[in-house]
């Protein structure tokens, strides 16, 4: 193929094919697997709603064929295949990352003969609301999330901890816990180490992917398949699960339970704490607005509208009872009403994705109140920029 003319219509014959159609979302992943257990995978470029080019080469050279979500193996040969198809696109001056990832897979591909066996695949999502069906789609999923295609809720990852399997996560890579000490022994009497840095079914985000502007100062701290929009910093106290996360500048010194989004130019203070919904029987998806603050060791477990803070030492759930009052300290009813005190109690929920509130302790009464709030946070512009 020497022309992009002649790469355009050999890119529409192939979608004129019976039974063919663009995937929603494709890339190719460096698959590692024990026996039939996968251990990991890793996808350098995720193509959302793009290059559909590309995706028309990759599904011919695979033999793909329907639209249901889905793997297929890429040999040697598929792959170079696949990159004759853009001996047009060569010295034109412009970037093709899909190009890029497949010269450097090419360039390195080797068989391997280890503990784990190492192959490439190519993977095509076509609905991304149905729940994770294999562990190769849960990895997909969650990188789609912290590559940023999607914000946490936008992808159905339903299903993903039946789905993948729990690993040793070691400086030799991903290992069953099961061969671990058969792996220790091997390695101790070669003279080598052997060292495990944490066991789960997530690995950690940054040894994956890294968002453009941001900063991580604990790896640990941030699952796979947390979304880190540019802007944030996740301080050593700061801890981010995956499907949650930032949608713009933050500082995050507190935790981003699963399922949790916050928004720009708000801050976690440290040992904050926002309720998720993993565990616990929690239900209610919880947000934080822009311009938000939780103060050090404070919490909620209801929605934050834009511009609320939390003083330090509050924790504001759903079931708590919440005395309103408005700017000058009159009791206040949920509609804005001054009442009698004690007329002005509501519970947490009520006042679920409410703005503009204050909600701190009375000193004097211990009583959990809520008033405007009048005073707006700033972050430093100097450490999100």
């Amino acid at each position: 193929m020497k022309t992009v003319e002649a790469f355009k219509q050999y890119v529409a014959e192939v979608e004129k094919r019976e039974g063919y159609q663009q995937p929603l979302a494709f890339g190719l992943g460096i698959r590692r697997a024990k026996e039939d257990k996968t251990l990991d995978v890793f996808f350098p470029l995720i193509n959302y709603k793009s290059s559909y080019g590309t995706a028309a080469v990759l599904q011919d050279a695979a033999g793909c064929q329907g639209a249901t979500n889905g793997y297929k193996v890429m040999s040697k040969e598929m792959l170079n295949k696949a990159i004759a198809k853009f001996e047009p696109f060569r010295g034109d001056g412009k970037s093709h990352p899909n190009i890029q990832v497949l010269d450097q897979i090419l360039s390195y591909y080797q068989e391997t003969d280890g503990y784990h066996s190492t192959e490439v695949i190519a993977y095509f999502l076509f609905d991304a609301d149905q729940p994770v069906e294999s562990a190769v789609e849960g990895y997909f999923k969650v990188q789609c999330l912290s590559q940023l295609h999607v914000k946490p809720h936008e992808i159905n990852v339903a299903g993903i901890f039946g789905k993948m399997n729990n690993v040793a996560w070691t400086n030799r890579g991903p290992i069953l816990p099961e061969d671990l000490a058969a792996q220790r022994i091997k390695y101790t009497l070669k003279g080598e180490e052997l060292v495990v840095s944490h066991v789960d079914k997530f690995p950690y985000m940054v040894n994956f992917h890294i968002p453009n502007g941001v900063r991580v100062v604990s790896g640990s701290q941030v699952r796979l398949g947390a979304h880190l929009s540019p802007g944030t910093t996740v301080m050593p106290a700061g801890y981010i699960n995956f499907n949650a996360g930032t949608l713009g500048n933050a500082m995050v010194e507190g935790r981003i339970s699963a399922g949790v989004v916050v928004g720009d130019k708000s801050d976690l203070g440290g040992g904050a704490s926002i309720m998720g919904t993993l565990s616990g029987g929690n239900k209610n998806v919880i947000s934080i607005g822009e311009q938000c603050l939780l103060g050090a060791n404070s919490g909620t477990g209801i929605s934050l509208g834009d511009g609320c803070t939390v003083a330090a030492g509050v924790y504001v759930t759903a079931a708590a009872k919440i005395s309103l009052y408005n700017e000058n300290k009159e009791p206040i009813d949920i509609d804005g009403k001054v009442v009698r005190e004690g007329d002005n109690v509501v519970k947490g929920a009520e006042l679920n994705g409410r703005g503009y509130l204050l909600y701190l302790l009375d000193s004097q009464t211990g009583k959990l109140t809520a008033r405007p709030n009048t005073k707006l946070i700033e972050l430093n512009e100097s450490l999100h920029a």
